[in-house]
């Protein structure tokens, strides 16, 4: 049993964050929140995300696991203002799933758990760790989108830059304490190259206003952020492109 209600802009966020990955995911909701975690069909991205019953107006739950058209979802929060309320539960005599918005009110079949897996978290060393302007991260994607389909992260002790290059061009952006970076911390050089289109669709729909990476050379990055304002917290991990020699 579940019965809760939280801002339509909110869910939307969730959505949006877990589409970057899977389009129907497995929702594990616990007494004190929401959680998630899902790879995507070519083991190159990760996600996971909880978000506490603080984020909701109104929070019943017992511990169950519950399965989501992302599209569906998607679909519907077309059609309501962010600030509009959505009341979400189970109605388990009829094994549905009712979402009331307003007047509007949707029910749908939850989606199968059977072929859906617990993916672990790689347990990973990554000495480096920036924290940083998100829109400035955005800049350096936007740059490198017509230039290569790939980028390239590098950390020192004292900034953090973004590279592509392509044929005949070449981008570069470095992010400093005086430009965009709040935190910074590495042993020293660090590289890695990751692909440009998870990238613009990640940070696309990250709603935060700093993201804290965390790199190694030719590693996974991870990419930490937080969700509904601070009342959850997210991230990404997503393999590099390993170069070849």
């Amino acid at each position: 049993m579940f019965e809760l209600k939280i801002r339509a802009d909110v869910l939307r966020e969730v959505v949006e964050l877990t589409s970057c990955i899977v389009e129907e995911i497995k929702l594990s909701i616990k007494k004190e929140g929401l959680y998630v975690r899902a790879v995507d069909p070519s083991h190159v991205a990760m996600i996971e995300m909880k978000l506490s019953k603080n984020a909701f107006e109104e929070y019943k739950a017992t511990d169950q696991d519950i399965g989501m058209d992302l599209g569906k979802l998607r679909d519907l929060l077309k059609l309501v203002r962010p600030e509009e309320m959505v009341s979400w539960r189970s109605d388990e005599k009829k094994n549905k799933i009712i979402l009331e918005i307003g007047n509007l009110r949707r029910s749908m079949s939850p989606v199968d758990l059977g072929g859906m897996t617990d993916p672990k978290v790689p347990d990973l060393t990554l000495p480096g760790k920036v924290t940083v302007d998100i829109n400035e991260i955005r800049k350096g994607i936007r740059a490198a989108e017509s230039i290569s389909d790939h980028i390239a992260f590098l950390m020192t002790q004292a900034d953090f830059k973004m590279e592509a290059e392509g044929d005949t061009e070449k981008m570069e952006l470095v992010l400093t304490k005086e430009n965009g970076i709040t935190e910074i911390t590495s042993p020293g050089t660090l590289r890695s190259l990751y692909p440009l289109d998870y990238l613009t669709t990640m940070f696309k729909a990250i709603n935060a206003p700093t993201v804290t990476i965390h790199l190694a050379n030719d590693y996974p990055t991870r990419i930490e952020f937080q969700v509904a304002g601070g009342a959850g917290e997210g991230a990404f991990l997503l393999a590099p492109r390993i170069e070849n020699v």
